[in-house]
């Protein structure tokens, strides 16, 4: 049986209400599609510090404030996946692909025909519908 991987998982939103989502790498399990950024939980770590580690490692921004927004538990056969997915409500800094990955803000009803790995549609879903 796979092991369960717990991921933190953040959305963060724009004045014009655009989510931000970056590119897996090629080589990363689920290489290639899009995102929400975000990253595996450590050990013994919070969800709202992983958050902000990987915020601040992969996009050099300070996440200051979030709040749970869902919890989906996922089976691609090879991994498991626990998606903590929690809405950034304040932070600090502009977003960059500090480890190569492209980045992208947009409307979330624009994202319907992007690809997303299995787990992110219920993320999608929810976010389309407000």
């Amino acid at each position: 049986m796979p092991e369960v991987v717990t991921v933190a998982v953040g959305i963060i939103q724009d004045p014009q209400g655009r989510v931000l989502v970056s590119r897996r790498a090629a080589d990363a399990h689920q290489g290639g599609l899009w995102e929400f950024p975000g990253g595996k939980v450590e050990p013994g770590e919070a969800i709202e510090v992983a958050l902000a580690r990987e915020f601040r490692e992969e996009l050099g921004v300070e996440v200051l404030a979030s709040e749970a927004l869902m919890r989906i538990e996922h089976d691609y056969g090879d991994k498991q996946v626990c998606l903590d997915v929690r809405r950034v409500t304040q932070f600090q800094g502009e977003a960059q692909g500090l480890e190569g990955q492209p980045l992208a803000w947009q409307l979330p009803e624009d994202l319907r025909d992007w690809a997303f790995p299995a787990a992110n549609a219920p993320i999608l879903n929810r976010l389309i519908a407000g």
